[in-house]
């Protein structure tokens, strides 16, 4: 899943590569894609591209005031393309959901692998005021995310880190993957109480995720589109590494599996070296 520094790193590349250019054509593949029919995507056509914009893991395009807004989900992912193929896609044809077109020729499509169709497409004038936008909560790696405003997001907090952290509605653009590398890096259990961290505890948590989140966009700084995957992959520490070595110790990363997810950790340094049981409900053996 695409997270903050992908989306991020989407969000130059598409400012440096769609600014100033025309859309001349917006074609949904896919019935489930969009979200939105008011306006609807023909009245982006016409429009120049004034500027690129991230919220959370939202991705928007703004189209002379108004804007293209994709959610990626889980399976979702941008391929740019120049040109971009002749002709017009035929729907129901492998993961192709939409695809936008400048005048150039070249333009980018919105692809998601698998069953479950989730990615999604919005057309609006105001992003802030789509449902899943308007409930973000601050984003991580803005200047006024402190380590004081941290601690006033989890005090009082009966969910374990993990879960916190990928809470959208408390903080923005971390999800699944970042959250097991950040929780690695601030040396902390995935199920600890996230209500009850010392003041230590909380600076070394708002270390690890500032600076987690800042290198991962550095690395993905200037890459194309294409490269972002690999470089994601590469960059993880213990996040999808179950069975490697930790880079830090040595031990064995582990993994705990859920419905749908899984998470990654190390025992040595995030749990005392103690086991967590691979269970939905895990707690740590004793």
């Amino acid at each position: 899943m695409p997270e903050l520094p992908e989306v991020e790193a989407l969000r130059s590349f598409l400012a440096g590569e769609l600014a100033g250019h025309e859309i001349v054509r917006v074609l949904p593949v896919a019935v489930s894609v969009l979200k939105t029919y008011d306006p609807p995507v023909t009245a982006l056509e016409g429009r120049a591209v004034t500027a690129v914009a991230r919220y959370g893991k939202f991705l928007a395009v703004d189209a002379d005031g108004l804007w293209l807004v994709t959610h990626l989900a889980r399976a979702g992912w941008l391929r740019w393309q120049d040109p971009l193929p002749s002709g017009a896609p035929r729907p129901g044809r492998g993961p192709l959901a939409l695809r936008v077109a400048v005048e150039t020729g070249a333009g980018f499509d919105l692809t998601e692998a698998g069953t479950q169709k989730r990615l999604a497409v919005y057309v609006t004038h105001a992003p802030r005021a789509l449902p899943g936008i308007a409930r973000l909560g601050p984003d991580p790696l803005a200047d006024d995310f402190t380590e004081e405003r941290l601690g006033k997001l989890l005090a009082g907090e009966h969910r374990q880190l993990k879960g916190a952290l990928r809470d959208q509605s408390l903080i923005a653009g971390i999800g699944n993957a970042y959250s097991d590398e950040i929780l690695h890096a601030a040396r902390m259990s995935p199920f600890k109480p996230a209500g009850r961290l010392t003041g230590e505890e909380t600076a070394r948590l708002y270390a690890a995720l500032r600076g987690t989140l800042a290198d991962a966009v550095e690395r993905a700084r200037g890459l194309a589109a294409a490269r972002l995957k690999a470089e994601k992959k590469a960059g993880m520490r213990v996040h999808g590494r179950a069975g490697e070595a930790c880079p830090v110790c040595g031990d064995t990363i582990r993994e705990v599996s859920f419905a749908d997810s899984s998470l990654q950790y190390c025992p040595t340094c995030q749990t005392g070296g103690k086991v967590l049981a691979d269970r939905r409900l895990s707690r740590l053996l004793k």
